[in-house]
């Protein structure tokens, strides 16, 4: 066995832990290829937080049943959430499936496609690196796992009690990734604001990792917890330089009453002052949130205190969803559940009102200033580039004979705002 396809659905977090299981499946001799015809291995690294991204998972196992059963022999593997959620269902409903990996066991793929059996594993574990190698940017896991059980979501169940990276590991990582000159990381955890390795919470870990570094111009992070943005890390992100000025603070709702039903410990009251406290402080913030309509029980006055609170936080970006029934958590049995009709409309008219906010806040920003990591060329015109800066904003311009190429940091000013990409140049 020598050619493997790997396929990572779903959050940063999977994305991450596909780059290092590739780490680990290359160094034992494994080829990796995207051509089914000459496949020996699949790998589906899955997601399990929607309905919609279990149904893309079933319709990639059909396919592959399809090469396994007409074309060539073919080892089917399914780890990630789904596997953690689903096994029995998957090993019934899918036999020509070889091997149903959990979460912890993720990182045994190696052994098991070695001949070696599959090793239990009591809790997760982290590697020693995420990185893509040649990439500009890289993801680094600091923590794993939720203790939060919101009412509506299936992470805890399949992720598991949250675990935090030693803090010289963590540090470890992010020097070798300076040293080989990427420019921009991203410290990942489904609460990653709740970390806390021997008395070391976010605050500290992020001011540590700000004095090792020399090339890394950006540090994000994702995803944090309206509960753990203490004002001790309002300060370091606002003291550090390399820390982005663009925070993604989940909001789900607008109304007390519906955070609770979530169990999302938080009130409206609170997140408002939460956000003013970090604009106070934070210069140049800017927000990115997520959003739900539609949960059980919502009345059209909570919708509107929703809609009221996104027009407060004012995000230049959200992704924005409809509740969706998830079996084994506890909204799912709730009363008084909305209908697909209703929860479309709320969700056309959030969509609606954010386009407008979202493009008039970034036409407010067109003359600005701003460094910018080089991500590649455009897709239509391939003498223009695409840059990235802190706020998480694309700027596309002409390099003319700069010599400039991708992960280059450049500065640029943005002239005018093209959908949702600014047109700029070069300062």
């Amino acid at each position: 066995m020598k050619n493997y396809i790997l396929e990572s659905y779903g959050c940063q977090l999977n994305m991450a832990e596909g780059n290092a299981l590739d780490i680990l499946l290359k160094g034992a001799g494994f080829t990796k290829t995207e051509d089914s015809a000459i496949a020996d291995a699949v790998i589906l690294n899955t997601c399990s937080v929607r309905k919609s991204a279990e149904n893309r998972i079933w319709g990639r196992l059909s396919f592959y049943h399809h090469i396994k059963k007409d074309v060539h022999p073919l080892t089917i593997i399914v780890t990630g959430c789904m596997a953690e959620r689903l096994k029995d269902e998957l090993l019934a409903e899918a036999p020509y499936v070889d091997a149903v990996i959990g979460t912890n066991e993720k990182m045994n793929i190696v052994t098991y496609l070695q001949g070696n059996g599959l090793e239990s594993e009591e809790k997760y574990r982290f590697m020693s690196s995420y990185y893509n190698e040649g990439d500009f940017s890289s993801y680094v896991p600091i923590m794993n796992g939720c203790n939060n059980f919101c009412s509506y979501c299936i992470v805890p169940y399949v992720r598991g009690r949250e675990i935090s990276r030693p803090v010289d590991e963590i540090v470890s990582e992010v020097r070798a990734l300076d040293a080989k000159g990427v420019k921009e990381i991203t410290l990942l955890g489904q609460n990653v604001n709740s970390y806390n390795y021997s008395g070391t919470v976010f605050p500290q870990l992020l001011t540590e990792i700000c004095r090792n570094l020399d090339n890394i111009e950006f540090v994000r992070f994702d995803s944090p917890h309206p509960k753990d943005f203490s004002p001790e890390l309002i300060d370091v992100i606002a003291r550090e330089e390399r820390v982005c000025k663009h925070i993604h603070l989940p909001m789900q709702s607008g109304n007390t009453r519906i955070l609770q039903l979530m169990n999302r410990k938080t009130t409206r009251e609170k997140f408002f002052s939460l956000v003013d406290s970090m604009r106070e402080k934070i210069d140049g913030l800017t927000f990115s949130t997520d959003v739900m309509v539609g949960f059980p029980s919502e009345s059209e006055k909570e919708y509107e205190d929703t809609l009221s609170a996104m027009e407060y936080l004012s995000p230049i970006e959200a992704f924005m969803y409809y509740y969706n029934v998830r079996e084994g958590t506890p909204a799912a049995s709730m009363s008084e559940q909305l209908s697909d009709e209703e929860k479309v409309a709320r969700l056309e008219r959030l969509i609606g009102e954010q386009l407008k906010r979202a493009s008039d806040l970034k036409t407010k920003r067109v003359g600005m200033i701003s460094r910018a990591v080089v991500t590649g060329v455009t897709r239509d015109d391939k003498s223009l580039f695409l840059a990235r800066n802190a706020h998480n904003e694309m700027i596309t311009f002409n390099p003319g004979d700069t010599g400039i190429k991708t992960g280059d940091i450049v500065t640029l000013r943005t002239n005018r705002l093209k959908g949702n990409t600014y047109i700029g140049e070069m300062v």
